[in-house]
């Protein structure tokens, strides 16, 4: 009988114990760096002529890996692979699927720093961001396989005299999992296990900017007792092999997390009905947000001042929750802009194998360029407080930059940018203040900072998003406590982490037998 769920705990660096252990971890992974990695597919290993190099973000001299990139012709054996193994897979008892996740979680735990240690070296996180990331794979696992243990015997419905009625729940066949670089390792082994503890086989194209730690999470799938085929290694370009494997008349379900222009794409192509298919494709995606931290004239500026600082610019503002828009009240707009823009002096930046460095680089050339141009537009449209440079020269570094008086309709108000940049904007009221924050187009997080309980009350009806949080930073979902997905183009807001995960990975079967 497993025990209760509870969210694994965060390491304490304070301890200098735990420092030790972790720096230890970097010296285990460093002595790694540089290797080759395959493909898996139905449990074989394959390198390919054409491959993927991760670098360090930190370092962009330092390789961290060498990983094998499929072609459309071992993307189609992959599929083959997950399809053959379905029809074995989908039989295995929902215990045993279960099991297998909690076997994983185990292993996972046992090498916490080390996975950790990959996070710091292949995603550029601090030593703090790369401990929740791997916290909160374990998490999913944990999590997940208690929820397949309580679907096991589907929902209770009806019967009549002369009759018996169930409803069950089947896996759907193969799906696509599609998984971000900023956790790299939470969302990555979530949108893995997920459709897996199902009774589902997946093909698994993580980011090619962090394919390592995933290859890593395979391997431990691997450890756990997960037969052949089952799970499938296969990175590649998304405009290549995303596209086919999206296509593909196999493909039964997909999963993603990403940008909005490529899930908005990938919804419509999955859509599209190939010839041999014979069933709808489901989609789950997440396609990030524009969240904002309203502060009311009744807070804790100081609680309001802390809330921003760490929404905004956590593990340098790269996710889809970063709070990257305030909106404060007139009456104690000054106040808390000074705050903010004092604490995001003190903040700092650097290679995030030092242990108190809060923040290290943005992800690649790409995003540095991308993040800069934006603090360009900030200046025209706004007045720079904070930060606003960049260095590129060994790694990706960008200053937590603070842009205030800026318009609603700003262009850094109402696009994501996916980096370090927080702009201010004032409201005249509360009323003005929740409106500001319902006028883009995403839906995903947003925080409230009052002591005032009718506003809370207000938000709470009025604020349009599917993660609201009162009082505190509007990032930090923990899986089982704060289901995570967001309204409008944010995504179809499947909460991960929540009640009704599991279910979007199955058909309900309703069985009626007579007596």
């Amino acid at each position: 009988m497993l025990s209760a769920y509870s969210h694994e705990p965060f390491t304490n660096f304070s301890i200098e114990e735990n420092r030790r252990a972790f720096a230890a971890a970097l010296q285990k992974v460093e002595a790694q760096l540089g290797a080759d990695y395959p493909l898996v597919i139905g449990g074989k290993r394959l390198m390919t002529a054409e491959t993927i190099t991760s670098c360090n973000p930190a370092n962009k001299s330092e390789v961290i890996g060498v990983v094998a990139k499929v072609g459309k012709e071992q993307a189609e054996q992959a599929m083959e692979a997950a399809d053959a193994a379905f029809q074995s897979w989908r039989r295995v008892s929902p215990e045993e699927r279960a099991n297998l996740l909690i076997r994983a979680a185990a292993i996972v735990r046992r090498r916490k720093h080390e996975f950790s240690a990959w996070l710091v070296k292949e995603a550029g996180k601090p030593w703090k961001e790369a401990d929740a990331d791997t916290a909160e794979a374990i998490d999913f696992m944990e999590y997940y396989g208690r929820q397949m243990i309580a679907l096991k015997d589907g929902k209770p419905i009806n019967s009549r005299a002369g009759e018996h009625n169930r409803y069950l729940y089947t896996p759907t066949g193969v799906c696509l999992t599609i998984s971000p670089w900023n956790f790299a390792f939470a969302i990555m082994a979530g949108t893995t296990v997920a459709p897996l503890v199902t009774g589902n086989t997946v093909l698994l194209k993580p980011a090619s900017a962090t394919p390592v730690v995933a290859y890593k999470f395979v391997e431990v799938l691997e450890e756990a007792g997960l037969p052949p085929g089952v799970v499938n290694f296969v990175p590649g370009s998304g405009s290549e092999i995303g596209d086919y494997l999206v296509d593909h008349p196999k493909t039964t379900l997909i999963t993603f997390t990403g940008s909005r222009d490529v899930g908005v794409r990938l919804y419509e192509r999955a859509a599209v009905v190939q010839s041999g298919q014979q069933h709808l494709k489901r989609v789950i995606v997440e396609m990030g947000g524009k969240d904002t931290v309203v502060v009311d004239k009744e807070a804790d500026l100081e609680l309001a001042a802390q809330a921003i600082v760490t929404s905004a610019f956590g593990f340098s503002g790269q996710k889809c929750s970063a709070g990257s828009r305030a909106v404060v009240d007139q009456a104690v707009y000054d106040e808390v802009l000074e705050r903010v823009v004092a604490l995001t002096k003190a903040l700092s930046v650097g290679e995030p194998t030092t242990a108190d460095v809060y923040m290290g680089p943005v992800i690649d050339q790409a995003a540095y360029t991308k993040i800069m141009d934006y603090i360009e537009i900030g200046k025209q449209e706004a007045r720079l407080v904070a930060g606003g440079s960049g260095d590129n020269a060994d790694g990706f570094f960008i200053e937590p930059t603070v842009f205030a008086d800026a318009d609603p309709k700003a262009r850094i108000m109402q696009e994501e940018i996916f980096g370090p940049v927080l702009a201010f904007s004032k409201a005249r009221d509360f009323e003005e203040a929740l409106d500001i924050a319902n006028n883009t187009e995403y839906g995903l997080t947003g925080a409230v900072i009052t002591t005032n309980r009718e506003r809370i009350e207000q938000a709470k009806r009025d604020f349009h998003v599917g993660n609201l949080y009162f009082n505190r930073n509007c990032t930090g979902a923990i899986v089982g406590y704060h289901p995570f997905g967001g309204f409008k183009m944010s995504g179809t807001d499947s909460k991960a982490g929540g009640p009704d995960y599991l279910i979007l990975h199955m058909q309900a079967k309703t069985i009626s037998e007579m007596y």
